[in-house]
């Protein structure tokens, strides 16, 4: 049987409890959430963090604290994000992987304009740096991609050794202003990427199922959680991200796939404890 990888993004760096009272945002809600997850069958967990005004945040203590009590509950893989706040310097962008070494972390393979009134800048000289930092630390680079663009990107960073294969990628599909989450976008990305590579999908909002399926039956890895998609279904609050979860598992498991445990997924990725 093929393993599929569930990877569970609790939180993000924008919905509120105005969005959906149900969210985790402080540290002990985000452990909590993510140990109910783990036992639903999610096997990474990708985090980012809040501070007090529960906006996104870069500090390297609420990531280590965080990281502390998820480690108490299970043995998940932990995926922290290199870009939970667009005021963030390079240096804090990568403070946290330094201390903790996560066994992976987010690598976003490019600029773009974000929700039409911002940019979300990951200019080549950071990415160069951050390549390199992840290799001396040893983390495993999830590279996201908002853009066919960005898939060219990483061929160049590999070209280079910023990166190192097999790579990871994880397609975000249906941001605003990223590519849309359709099925022929998503079979259009996945053509990109070299032999070999592993990935991962997601749709934001609509695309969520669909992309899910499309993902399922391609032999690729998804995600689901409260940061892409705080509605469960249309005009249905999500009740957990543990309701993401057992609705993902459940359909891997109708695809005639087995769910991957943490370990499975350490394999599937080769990623160093």
């Amino acid at each position: 049987m093929n393993k599929t990888i569930i990877t569970v993004a609790p939180t993000g760096a924008w919905p509120t409890k105005e969005n959906n009272p149900n969210i985790p945002l402080s540290p002990k809600e985000i452990a909590e959430d993510v140990f109910e997850c783990y036992k639903a069958g999610a096997s990474i967990a990708h985090l980012h963090m809040r501070n007090d005004e529960d906006k996104g945040t870069m500090c390297k203590e609420k990531f280590e604290e965080t990281v502390s009590l998820i480690k108490e509950k299970c043995d998940i893989v932990l995926n922290l994000t290199t870009s939970g706040d667009l005021n963030a310097t390079d240096e804090t962008r990568q403070a946290h992987l330094k201390s903790i070494r996560p066994e992976m972390a987010s690598y976003d393979c490019g600029s773009m304009n974000w929700m039409h009134n911002s940019l979300f800048i990951n200019h080549p000289k950071f990415l160069e740096e951050l390549g390199l930092t992840m290799q001396e630390y040893g983390v495993k680079p999830e590279i996201e991609i908002f853009d066919a663009g960005m898939v060219y990107n990483s061929l160049y960073y590999l070209k280079k050794g910023i990166l190192r294969s097999p790579l990871h990628y994880q397609f975000v599909l249906g941001a605003a202003g990223g590519t849309a989450a359709t099925v022929e976008n998503l079979v259009y990305l996945k053509s990109l990427i070299p032999e070999g590579s592993t990935w991962s999908a997601l749709g934001i909002g609509r695309g969520h199922v669909p992309i899910m399926l499309v993902a399922i039956a391609l032999g690729g890895h998804v995600r689901v959680g409260m940061e892409d998609n705080v509605l469960f279904a249309p005009k249905m609050l999500a009740e957990s991200n543990a309701q993401f979860v057992t609705r993902a598992a459940n359909i891997i498991k109708e695809a005639g796939n087995e769910v991957a445990t943490p370990e499975d997924a350490r394999e599937i990725l080769g990623l160093k404890r």
